[in-house]
């Protein structure tokens, strides 16, 4: 049996930029998609702690050193610069596997960076 777990978070990352004028999806800081082992164009969930928002869309690398936390087009109406977010991506394993499964999980500074 397949099922699907907790890959990756992001926990109480900031909001930095919400750009309506662009294509789509989060940018983040390259630091913090390592740190997160998340990678370019992967699936997350983006959860607004502040206002309750959930959204999907996928990961875009943000310049490196930088803390950018962006949500870009149409998800930039779902936030506002300062909110905090948690962001997760899923993987889906096999049940046994899953068992002994750790997910990476990233609590980041206030200023989106790794402490």
């Amino acid at each position: 049996m397949i099922i699907e777990v907790l890959k990756s978070k992001l926990h109480r990352a900031t909001i930095t930029q919400a750009n309506l004028n662009y294509i789509g999806s989060i940018s983040i800081d390259e630091d913090l998609m390592d740190a997160a082992n998340l990678i370019e164009f992967e699936k997350v969930q983006v959860v607004n702690i502040n206002n309750g928002e959930r959204i999907e869309t996928y990961v875009i690398r943000g310049e490196r050193g930088t803390g950018v936390i962006s949500l870009n087009g149409a998800a930039a109406r779902k936030a506002q610069v300062g909110d905090l977010v948690i962001i997760a991506s899923y993987a889906q394993i096999d049940f046994e596997e899953a068992k002994k499964h750790k997910p990476t999980i990233v609590f980041p500074t206030e200023q989106n960076r790794l402490s």
